[in-house]
């Protein structure tokens, strides 16, 4: 089985994908930025290559089976809050900055294609842990008494 997660940067799609690969031993996370870079490179070139990889009708089919959604003010709440680069303003606000022009760009995508594609779980206000219960329900799978311990960071 292939689960994929979309949605807004801030909606909790990573934090989703950590807790399903801890809920169910056989998971593993792929991100679909890496389908979107296999799509960019292979399209090196071609002058249908669009800028953003997300424009892509192929992108879009790979990407839209499962959809994290979250409300627009709790969605800005959460890039207000986020900090990629602890320790470092101004990175995290360039980082920020683009989360912010793109939130358009999803609230459009996600009244459209996307809704019409995959299952939505509101995250607005759930917890992590509620999402992950959520999404184990949707897919019938049982939630784990213990889930597997997170696996230590490669260097």
């Amino acid at each position: 089985m292939i689960v994929w997660l979309n949605g807004p940067f801030g909606g909790g799609k990573t934090s989703l994908a950590a807790g399903l690969c801890r809920a169910l031993s056989y998971a593993t996370a792929a991100d679909p930025e890496t389908v979107g870079d296999l799509l960019r490179s292979t399209l090196t070139g071609h002058p249908l290559r669009p800028r953003d990889y997300q424009d892509l009708p192929l992108w879009r089919e790979l990407t839209a089976a499962f959809v994290v959604h979250t409300d627009p003010v709790v969605l800005q709440e959460r890039i207000a809050a986020s900090w990629e680069f602890p320790g470092d303003a101004e990175r995290s606000e360039a980082v920020r900055a683009c989360r912010r022009r793109r939130a358009a760009d999803y609230e459009q995508a996600a009244t459209g294609w996307m809704h019409a594609s995959g299952h939505v779980i509101d995250t607005s206000t759930l917890t992590v842990e509620q999402t992950l219960h959520a999404a184990l329900d949707h897919l019938r799978l049982p939630v784990p008494a213990r889930p597997r311990p997170p696996e230590a960071p490669q260097a």
